[in-house]
């Protein structure tokens, strides 16, 4: 029962995601191509919702006492990442003690801006969140996203918000409980912590999970909040859906409580789904996808890992079991994809080892002990001279690391312990050549460039 608590509020923390998507948020193009996009981290995953990013200047080694602090300052529990745009940072927290896992936690949430070179509060928002069960960390946990001049939010009550992200002024609000009758939590868990889906945006709407017959997945206009589409009989759960494109046409991919569907993101058609149950409603993962036309998923539980053929046929796209292994579980927090192989840290309750899949065949190339489980950012356009990428890795108990991936193994550069004091459970953003990163009690700004 404990360990089925610990890996439900995991779950609710976190959706993580990676894989080359094809990415259609206004401030992108559909490829994901932007000269601002290294200065930029706009929703979950960053630029192209994967956690890769485009960063040059990196420094190949940080000093012994890890990378210099650029400032620190107090932000209360919760596990929204950060958002990085145009001088500011976003994020959302909770008022309380996030070193107890009993709190006391304020029975409100707070979306707040702040300046991204100094940590000052720029503005917030607070409203009325009743606490769910966290005793395994306190929501919110759904991450933000910013699409033009709009800020869009989801708290742990299912309450949506969208803000002018300048002044915070409230643009427009729903309430999918008392709106559409959603169901307040997920159905299957037996320990239920409250709403994690990060929305995605495309073209003028947001796009969410949001429960309920016919309405598994809703799309709202930007502008004003109106529904354009709802469809889905299908459980939800708290991955965060990415965009694909399969023989040029754009597909919303949604990985449910017990399966993964293909969505027309213009309609809600349901245009391909298959099954990935663990049981309980917990994938948590966001899927990863490549040019390959491989989908990969991944969940703890009885799940496992599997890999996804999707072949276009005219109008039809076919799905295709590549192959399925139970002996790589990413349970929660996010795993990337680098050509032909998926990173990431697998173990469900005993230790987690940091592990190189191999997306053709499903056989783990390499694992590596040393790690706790693990957020991972990449960063793939190093500075002329620099060796090879870089892989950010934020543990869980608050210890950060400079690497190196290939097919043949892990190398680690540089080492800084103890960042962080509580537990770390929120990837990290890099926007540039500055790490933002929090826990549950505080957010710091680093400085990973060469000195």
């Amino acid at each position: 029962m404990r360990i089925l608590v610990a890996i439900v509020a995991l779950g609710a923390i976190l959706a993580a995601h990676t894989g080359r998507t094809v990415e259609a948020v206004e401030p992108f193009d559909a490829q994901g191509g932007s000269s601002a996009a290294a200065e930029s981290w706009r929703q979950w995953g960053g630029p192209n919702r994967n956690f890769i990013v485009n960063s040059t200047g990196l420094a190949e080694k940080w000093p012994e006492t890890g990378p210099p602090v650029l400032w620190s300052r107090p932000l209360g529990p919760g596990h929204s990442a950060i958002l990085a745009d145009d001088g500011r940072l976003y994020t959302m927290y909770r008022v309380g003690n996030g070193g107890a896992k009993q709190g006391p936690w304020d029975a409100e949430e707070t979306v707040i801006a702040m300046d991204a070179a100094t940590g000052k509060t720029l503005w917030e928002h607070k409203y009325p969140s009743r606490r769910e069960d966290f005793s395994f960390g306190a929501g919110p946990h759904s991450t933000p996203i910013i699409v033009g001049d709009r800020l869009f939010t989801i708290g742990t009550n299912k309450q949506m918000f969208a803000f002018d992200k300048r002044s915070g002024k409230v643009l427009w609000s729903r309430d999918f409980i008392k709106d559409f009758n959603s169901h307040e939590l997920l159905i299957r868990p037996v320990v239920k912590t409250g709403y994690g889906c990060s929305p995605i945006a495309y073209r003028d709407l947001v796009i969410c999970s949001v429960g309920g017959p016919g309405q598994s997945v809703m799309a709202f206009r930007q502008s004003d909040g109106s529904v354009v589409w709802k469809s889905g009989d299908f459980l939800t759960s708290e991955a965060p859906p990415i965009m694909i494109n399969i023989g040029g046409r754009d597909q919303l991919v949604v990985f449910g409580g017990g399966t993964v569907n293909g969505m027309d993101p213009m309609n809600g058609q349901i245009l391909w789904s298959h099954v990935h149950d663990p049981g309980n409603d917990l994938n948590c993962g966001t899927p990863l996808f490549g040019p390959d036309n491989i989908l990969f998923v991944s969940s703890a539980y009885r799940a496992g890992s599997r890999a996804i053929q999707l072949k276009p046929d005219r109008d039809v796209t076919f799905a295709e079991e590549l192959w399925f292994t139970n002996r790589v579980r990413f349970m929660f927090l996010n795993a990337i994809r680098v050509g032909d192989f998926v990173y990431g840290t697998t173990g469900d309750f005993g230790p987690a080892f940091l592990t190189a899949l191999n997306i053709k065949t499903g056989q783990p190339a390499w694992q590596h002990r040393g790690f706790g489980r693990a957020s991972i950012v990449y960063a793939d356009n190093p500075s002329a001279g620099a060796a090879q990428d870089k892989a950010i890795i934020m543990d869980e108990d608050g210890d950060l690391a400079l690497a190196t991936f290939a097919p043949e193994g892990v190398t680690i550069l540089s080492e800084a312990k103890k960042v962080f004091d509580t537990v770390s459970w929120t990837v990290p953003t890099l926007a540039g050549r500055t790490l933002y990163a929090r826990d549950r009690e505080k957010i710091v700004a680093l400085n990973l460039g060469v000195q």
